[in-house]
């Protein structure tokens, strides 16, 4: 990044990591919750009808508050074909598809900065909550976005974006076709790519690499990096866990690996 800098040379931005599907939040309590956190929607659906309690007139008036959110009254047969059957409770909320960013976006937008780019990727961590957890840590450490595969791995759901406290609208997620792939092409632009891992070789504190421009791989907390991953990363580390805990969730290792990388970097 440095020597791009240098020469006044930029990558070439790629647009376009694909969009996820539509999602609908279904019930009062998750309707509500939803809004009140800005989990992007695009429809609110209201059964005709309804008995109007407090959590109905919430939800109405914080969509009406936000605005952009289209108010449609269907019968409750619609409503119960939509949702396949579930207790939806009279209130349906439509997410649109999110858009999510190419892997190599990230880097370009660190270069934009002038900054060398600081990106976590996850690799087999499904839980979309986690993921809503590391895009609020990669905001609030100055990171650069998220990387998740395409495939079984959690995505930019209504979840995820409720634990993201609101820094999914200005952390991107990039999805990649091939984690590893994508890995290979970071390390290619000269990107040192740190798996964490129980069994690492080196201690957190001891990685001279969270300096420069870096990739931190997290994997899942029961199953931890893959083979193919574990095997293209440049290094592996460990925290160091005087608690004796076997393993952290996603989440809060990333936050503690990228807590380390912007200490170092301030």
């Amino acid at each position: 990044a440095k020597a791009r800098r240098t020469t006044g040379g930029r990558p070439q931005q790629r647009r376009g990591g694909g969009r996820s599907t539509s999602e609908l939040v279904v019930g009062r309590n998750p309707v509500y919750e939803a809004l009140r956190e800005g989990v992007p929607a695009s429809t609110l659906y209201v059964q005709q009808f309804i008995d109007n309690d407090e959590r109905v007139r919430e939800a109405l008036q914080l969509a009406a508050e936000r605005g952009g959110i289209n108010l449609m009254e269907a019968p409750r047969p619609e409503l119960d074909r939509m949702t396949n059957g579930l207790n939806h409770q009279g209130l349906v909320l439509q997410v649109p598809p999110y858009e999510y960013a190419h892997p190599e976006d990230l880097v370009a937008a660190a270069h934009d900065e002038g900054t060398d780019p600081l990106i976590v990727a996850l690799d087999g961590v499904t839980d979309p909550r986690n993921l809503g957890a590391v895009v609020r840590s990669v905001s609030a450490f100055g990171g650069h976005g998220v990387v998740v595969p395409e495939r079984r791995a959690a995505g930019m759901t209504a979840g995820a974006w409720k634990t993201s406290a609101g820094t999914a609208a200005r952390t991107p997620v990039a999805r990649a076709t091939n984690l590893t792939r994508a890995l290979e092409q970071y390390q290619k632009a000269g990107i040192t790519v740190v798996g964490l891992a129980a069994d690492g070789e080196a201690e957190l504190g001891d990685l001279a690499a969270l300096d420069g421009p870096v990739v931190i791989v997290v994997g899942s907390e029961g199953k931890g990096l893959s083979r193919l991953v574990g095997e293209t990363c440049d290094f592996r580390v460990r925290i160091p866990m005087p608690g004796g805990a076997e393993s952290l969730n996603a989440g809060v290792a990333a936050g503690i690996v990228l807590y380390e990388a912007a200490r170092r970097r301030s």
